[in-house]
């Protein structure tokens, strides 16, 4: 990582550009810059940059221009000067062919206007699934002092009596919608109820979970993952992250002093223990990668083994984010992980963990949502990781949203040869398959033409569905979204593409499952599968697609690009 940030503050006059004459182009650019009404004595003060990334593309950022405002305050209050840049914005459900395949490319455009423009500490405004880790990632190896500020998860809508949350009970309907349970009509209600406010999604999906993930790193706040978008706190909790970014900026507090091995493992605890989205194993290597620690998914068993699921919430219990934020939110899960975690891990506050949940512990915490350590909800956590010979790289299962029923059997693989296959095919009455089937998708993995899609928790197919399955064991190199739930091992590496095991499996294989060994093996003799082929993924021919195709790392490596890592 480069040191030319390190120093002391610089504000406007920090990185000039180039004209062979420094003083010119100081002079230039407070020229330029009071065309936009600043004064000699703002423009004299420290640079806070602040990320926007608001977009039309983007619902959950709809409200991001009223956090600028807050942080701007707060940025002001404390002495320094507020300057607003954009960045790529990715809003989940408006990206082809996924939001993963873009993700690096945020974390670049990231890294690059901080590391361009002239600021001396930066405010990260994130919060839809890929953009929190995108920012991590860019800061981190801009390094830069630099703090998190999420948006903000949705409140729920109503339906027929019932709350709403998108997007699992969106996949709930949806299902039911295929099973011929509920009409058009009903399904257009529920389409209308269930995005009714900005933020991330209203479940424990990917994007509450990367913000839960960022707190217990310390890049954030403590206490601000949580508040919901709409929520006065949140813009409360803004104005307060613009504050703490000028104090950071000062005691020069970079995120390589906050992020550690030890804090990689904490949030690996609290994902486990609050059931959190299998996108986020992902996320978390990409940031350990850049800077050069480990998150091996054998660490994640390892972990996994004494860490309890200590929360209800969907996709895999009861309740929503709002409820999470009245319960006590992080730091009440925090709090319950004591025993369990490094507590001298610092945070962008100054203080640690362990400082913090020492001044928290007479806070309020709802054991309806957030359960005491001695009665979790389960008593191993959400995640675990799978190898042998069909993911000789690992594989995950979020088995707190699994049937356990599945967990130990050998099934016979019914296979699909992409996502393209699998719409093509699923509902074909004359589809040969069984309850005990493992449906099988090859080809989305990150080196596929679709880049690693959400797209691993296959439908059910329609006449099983009509019949009454509501889970089956389903395989792929893919990933699903944190707001899904089902049997599906995911993130098999190496993927298809790359000529992995999954590439040559076919239709009749057996394959075995078992949980409790942590064990995906194909059934297949290895001399018979060498003979079958695996076409190697087709080499795009310009641009992005080109760059990420020839230096995208696998999922166990977090999907990062090889050249961006600390050791590349």
């Amino acid at each position: 990582m480069a040191d030319s940030k390190k120093g002391d503050a610089k504000g406007i006059a920090g990185g000039l550009t180039q004209y062979s004459d420094p003083a010119y182009a100081l002079y230039l650019r407070r020229s330029y810059a009071r065309a936009m009404g600043y004064s000699r004595a703002m423009l004299d003060r420290p640079v806070i940059g602040i990320a926007n990334t608001a977009s039309g593309f983007n619902n959950c950022h709809r409200l991001v221009p009223e956090l600028i405002e807050a942080v701007s305050r707060g940025v002001i209050a404390a002495g320094a000067l507020p300057l607003v840049f954009p960045t790529i914005s990715l809003g989940e459900v408006y990206l082809n062919p996924t939001s993963l395949y873009l993700r690096n490319l945020m974390a670049m455009d990231t890294e690059e206007m901080i590391r361009a423009q002239p600021m001396d500490g930066v405010v990260l405004i994130g919060g839809c699934d890929k953009t929190v880790p995108a920012q991590l990632m860019g800061a981190i190896s801009a390094n830069i002092p630099a703090i998190q500020l999420v948006v903000g998860p949705m409140m729920t809508g109503r339906h027929r009596g019932e709350r709403l949350g998108a997007c699992t009970d969106c996949r709930r309907f949806w299902a039911r919608f295929r099973a011929g349970e509920i009409d058009q009509q009903e399904i257009e209600e529920v389409e209308n109820n269930l995005a009714t406010t900005a933020g991330t999604c209203a479940v424990m999906g990917t994007a509450s979970t990367m913000a839960a993930i960022s707190e217990t790193l310390g890049m954030m706040l403590p206490g601000s993952a949580a508040i919901p978008a709409v929520h006065a706190d949140r813009l409360r909790a803004a104005e307060a992250t613009g504050m703490a970014a000028v104090k950071l900026m000062r005691e020069k507090l970079f995120p390589a002093q906050i992020i550690s091995q030890d804090s990689i493992d904490n949030s690996l605890r609290v994902l486990l223990a609050i059931s959190g989205s299998t996108n986020a194993v992902l996320h978390l290597a990409a940031i350990a990668g850049r800077l050069g620690l480990d998150m091996s998914l054998r660490r994640l068993n390892e972990l996994s083994d004494t860490t309890p699921v200590l929360v209800d919430l969907k996709p895999t219990g009861q309740h929503y984010m709002e409820d999470f934020y009245a319960a006590g939110g992080v730091g009440a899960v925090l709090r319950e992980l004591k025993p369990l975690l490094h507590l001298d891990c610092r945070t962008v506050t100054g203080e640690t963990i362990g400082q913090r949940i020492e001044a928290e512990k007479r806070a309020f915490a709802d054991p309806a949502v957030i359960r005491p350590f001695k009665q979790p909800l389960q008593p191993q956590g959400g995640l675990v990781a799978l190898f042998g010979s069909l993911a000789p790289k690992g594989a995950i299962l979020k088995r707190a949203a699994a049937d356990a029923r599945l967990f130990e059997r050998e099934g016979r693989a019914v296979v699909f040869s992409s996502p393209e296959d699998v719409a093509a095919r699923i509902d074909d009455p004359g589809l040969d398959v069984k309850p005990e089937d493992f449906l099988v998708m090859q080809h989305a993995g990150p080196l596929s033409p679709s880049g690693m899609p959400e797209a691993g928790s296959l439908p059910i197919p329609a006449k099983l569905g009509r019949a009454g399955i509501k889970d089956m064991v389903r395989i792929s190199d893919a990933r699903m979204s944190g707001t899904a739930y089902g049997t599906v091992v995911l993130h098999v590496a190496p993927d298809s593409a790359s000529g992995g095991p999954l590439a040559r499996v076919k239709t009749g294989d057996r394959i075995r499952l078992s949980v409790k060994e942590r064990k995906l093996d194909l059934l297949v003799d290895p001399a018979e599968l060498a003979k079958r082929p695996a076409a190697p993924a087709l080499r795009p021919a310009r641009g992005y697609a080109r760059l990420y195709h020839e230096h995208v790392l696998q999922a166990d490596q977090g999907c990062d690009f090889d050249f961006l890592r600390a050791k590349p």
